[in-house]
């Protein structure tokens, strides 16, 4: 924990640009096709509602990786793009540092989401992704999040960083 006076600190706390959602995807089921949407629910009790996670509680209820983050996936594979389906996370943003959300709630249209950790690449990365998928998603792979507040999500939502989590 760092000092809250300190000039690390405020740099943490210094504003962050609003980004947008730019895709939606609900897994159907594990294994399953990832159904891309154009608006979702997000319930404190389910999640992401229509997500196979739909239901569960808990500190994953929602997962999150950026647009840019893609971009270099794509990158370190050889590739010109990766659909965001192949990574099975549920939004995709732009124009946002996902790492300056860690610890914090975002609005994201009319929910609150609670960052709560890295969305780390699992061994079926290799298979969605090919040889190096699973390294090429090291510390791209996003983050999860529990849902705070529900509401409708749309694409091209604004999010935007709210205070820390305490």
């Amino acid at each position: 924990m760092l000092n809250p006076s300190s000039d690390l600190q405020r740099l943490f706390d210094a504003p962050v640009r609003p980004g947008r959602l730019v895709w939606i995807g609900l897994r159907t089921r594990r294994r399953g096709a990832v159904r891309e949407v154009v608006q979702a629910e997000l319930s404190t009790e389910s999640g992401l509602v229509g997500d196979r996670y739909d239901g569960k509680t808990g500190r994953r209820q929602v997962t999150l990786v950026a647009q840019e983050d893609l971009a270099a996936i794509a990158s370190f594979l050889g590739r010109a793009t990766i659909a965001p389906a192949l990574l099975r996370r549920n939004l995709v943003t732009a124009g946002i540092n996902l790492l300056a959300l860690k610890a914090r709630r975002v609005a994201v249209g009319e929910a609150i989401l609670e960052i709560t950790d890295d969305c780390h690449p699992c061994s079926r990365m290799e298979e969605a992704l090919g040889l190096g998928g699973y390294n090429a998603l090291r510390g791209r792979g996003g983050l999860t999040a529990r849902v705070i507040t529900g509401g409708e999500i749309r694409l091209g939502d604004p999010i935007v960083r709210l205070g820390a989590v305490e």
